[in-house]
């Protein structure tokens, strides 16, 4: 006797085309990605520590795939650069390669590898880091020793990594739960 019980089968990421993703990508994402740092600049609240402009990234990746990770990663620097000139331009094109990143590999680990968030999240956070520094290393930017660049510049944000190791993954869960059941 067969099992008349039917499984509803969660998708790993929410469908980044339909008309109501787009708007929270564009509205809430890309937004979130400008305005978290642009409040941290103006409160001179320390943005090496708090990485606000990473987290709507990699949350992008991790809820609606790589292809939305990529795009909010490769946006929110230029969108913040064009209005209000943050990051710096010496820093925009490694800092937009890093994003980039970010959302790829939390988008891709998900999507392609059905890894979870949480690995996925990882992935990321160490992805991104390691384009960032080959990004340094080809600008030119590591002339001293390759520890204390590390130190200088990688270790302010690693409270921030954590925290979004931690949080991002259960977010990302929650609402791609929340919207997949209101597709079916």
């Amino acid at each position: 006797m067969a099992n008349s019980e039917t499984v509803i089968q969660r998708p790993l990421v929410l469908p980044a085309l339909k008309t109501d993703a787009v708007v929270v990508q564009a509205v809430l994402l890309l937004s979130a990605a400008f305005v978290l740092p642009a409040l941290a600049h103006l409160t001179g609240l320390p943005v090496r520590w708090l990485l606000p402009m990473h987290w709507p990234v990699v949350l992008a990746g991790l809820c609606y795939g790589w292809r939305s990770g990529l795009l909010i990663g490769v946006a929110a620097p230029l969108v913040s650069f064009g209005v209000s000139g943050m990051p710096p331009a010496a820093v925009l094109p490694a800092m937009t390669l890093e994003l980039a990143a970010y959302g790829f590999i939390a988008g891709f680990a998900r999507q392609s590898f059905g890894l979870s968030t949480r690995i996925s999240a990882l992935a990321s956070l160490v992805g991104g880091r390691v384009v960032f520094l080959a990004a340094a290393l080809m600008i030119g930017w590591i002339s001293t020793s390759f520890g204390s660049y590390l130190a200088a510049a990688m270790a302010p944000g690693l409270p921030a990594a954590l925290l979004q190791l931690l949080l991002l993954p259960m977010i990302a869960n929650k609402w791609v739960s929340s919207r997949s059941a209101k597709l079916s």
